[in-house]
């Protein structure tokens, strides 16, 4: 593991953790009834753009993960990836 993958890892930890926060925000603001119709149906269209960006996101990470070759670090025993972190750090 270089340098990399640990961009990437912490990268994607980020983004995926704006869209929770964005997800939250608006169901917070979809709970409020004090606002009209048209501003919660905007808000359930920007639900759905979140979500699937937060999937194109996982998916993005995935296809980097594969295409750099990290791949052992997903189907390693507990004790290999712990040596492999290890050797890393």
């Amino acid at each position: 593991m270089n340098l990399l993958f640990w961009a990437l890892t912490i990268g994607v930890i980020g983004k995926v953790m704006l869209a929770v926060a964005v997800l939250r925000a608006h169901i917070a603001i979809l709970h409020e009834h004090k606002i009209d119709g048209v501003v919660l149906d905007a808000i359930k269209r920007e639900r759905w753009i979140t979500i699937i960006g937060l999937m194109l996101i996982v998916t993005g990470y995935l296809l980097e993960i594969i295409f750099y070759g990290y791949t052992p670090m997903l189907t390693c025993a507990f004790g290999e990836c712990a040596a492999a972190i290890n050797e890393a750090l």
